[in-house]
């Protein structure tokens, strides 16, 4: 089967559960949502109109399992029981137009700031970095590491009440997962640092715990940057590929790799491109995510012939809500990329509030 054609085909994870196709909506920040963590009516109708439009898969936003744990002003959470309602809402409509509904799990870590939570971040060590608006941590306690593993565990299971079909663990872009990870955020010198192993263990242990606890159909997504970018630093390439193994040990579904720009080769071993590698590395019952710059079905169909089995679109499916549609009817469709109007971005279910937050990414025109 061409790649192309493999796009629109369905996908049985080892989990049992069935995608319907091979394309995804990137958990994306879009501000939208209240601030006690309620869903909104305006993130409610971005995601419902992507799923309405074939996405397979539709993930939340990177939503908090603690009210300390919040990164973003208008950030959809998942840390009590009061937010099932909004929650129940949202899975059933995605749902009831056959796409897979995950809720994206994370803790800020050092990127929540006091200003919106209240309290001083944590993270897995104190640590500077010198730019302005930064706000030192403080380490986590033994006993508060092990409160936030219930979090996460309370979290999914919360999703699954809801009726969502999995979760994703955010264990990208330097949030408190991934902090742990790095060997820069990290200097621990107990059973939560030191060795890679040790540094691992948080997000194995919460990994276990949530396969554990959900149902043997239910997704468990892991989210990671392979290598450094952005606020997501002290990360080695060969130390995420051993994490890529022991994370399916653990039983994850699907590792969903952020690679920025599907094109670029690792920085590591630049005539290698990472696909391949985390390929070989996992046992083929383990899919693989990929988001990173992908816009057209050529775009798709590349990173499907690499390894991936899945792609997931962010500022693509923004502009596009109908991008699946619009690929299933014309293989060669160019898709809209900007910038648009507020008026534009309104007719594609893009609220003021989020057409604000898009700005800083040039895609507005005024």
């Amino acid at each position: 089967m061409h790649p192309t054609e493999t796009l629109l085909s369905p996908l049985t994870l080892r989990c049992g559960a069935t995608l319907k196709n091979r394309i995804a909506l990137a958990p994306l920040t879009n501000q939208q949502s209240h601030e006690d963590g309620r869903l909104s009516d305006d993130e409610f109708n971005f995601l419902a109109r992507r799923a309405a439009c074939g996405f397979g898969l539709v993930e939340t936003c990177a939503s908090h399992i603690t009210r300390t744990g919040k990164g973003f002003s208008g950030q959809l959470g998942v840390y009590s029981d009061d937010l099932l309602p909004g929650l129940g809402r949202l899975a059933g409509e995605i749902a009831s137009h056959g796409a897979a509904g995950l809720v994206q799990l994370y803790h800020g870590g050092v990127r929540s700031p006091s200003k919106l939570t209240g309290v001083q971040p944590v993270s897995a060590s104190a640590f500077t970095e010198d730019h302005p608006k930064f706000e030192q941590p403080r380490a986590l306690g033994e006993d508060e590491i092990h409160d936030i593993i219930a979090a996460f565990v309370a979290a999914a299971k919360r999703s699954q009440a809801a009726g969502f079909a999995g979760v994703e663990l955010h264990g990208a872009h330097g949030y408190l997962l991934s902090q742990f990870l790095s060997r820069t955020m990290n200097t621990r010198k107990d059973q939560w640092g030191g060795t890679f192993e040790g540094r691992a263990r948080l997000l194995r242990e919460v990994t276990r715990a949530v396969r554990r606890q959900t149902k043997p159909d239910f997704i468990v997504a892991v989210r990671i940057s392979p290598e450094d970018f952005g606020y997501a630093h002290g990360l080695d390439l060969d130390e995420s590929l051993q994490l890529a193994e022991w994370l399916a040990e653990d039983g994850i579904d699907l590792l969903h790799l952020s690679l920025w720009d599907v094109r670029k080769n690792t920085a590591k071993r630049p005539q290698e491109h990472p696909l391949p590698l985390f390929r070989l590395r996992l046992d083929n019952a383990v899919k693989i995510v990929v988001a990173g710059k992908i816009w057209t079905g050529a775009d798709a169909a590349q990173v499907l012939e690499r390894g991936a089995d899945v792609v997931s679109l962010g500022r693509a499916a923004i502009l596009n809500p109908d991008w699946p549609r619009k690929f299933a009817a014309n293989k060669a469709f160019e898709p809209v990329r900007g910038p648009l109007t507020p008026a534009e971005f309104g007719l594609r279910a893009v609220s003021p509030t989020f057409v604000d937050y898009l700005r800083r990414f040039r895609l507005v025109a005024d």
